[in-house]
């Protein structure tokens, strides 16, 4: 029996359904708000990049006051009205 070259590995056929099951996450926001997307992942900081900042992005939750953490209906875990990442959108005037 000869072996034959095939271009699709084990890694290939891996990478390409690893990816293939992530992108509706990206694609979706309503869909990553059920993941909860990691703040590594998002890119998220806690210092505004420019005018853009968490507090003017459509999917910030705020917190009890002004200045307290809030939520994001993307990104995981507590976010601060100053922070900012890669998924930031403005909020329609």
């Amino acid at each position: 029996m000869s072996k034959t070259a095939n271009p699709a590995t084990r890694r290939t056929i891996l990478l390409g359904a690893a990816l293939l099951t992530g992108l509706p996450l990206l694609a979706t926001p309503k869909r990553a708000v059920a993941a909860g997307v990691p703040q590594a992942a998002a890119k998220y900081q806690t210092m505004p990049k420019g005018a853009f900042q968490c507090s003017t992005c459509t999917y910030y939750v705020p917190g009890a006051s002004a200045t307290a953490a809030g939520t994001c209906k993307v990104v995981a875990g507590a976010i601060l009205p100053t922070g900012w990442c890669q998924l930031y959108a403005k909020k329609p005037a």
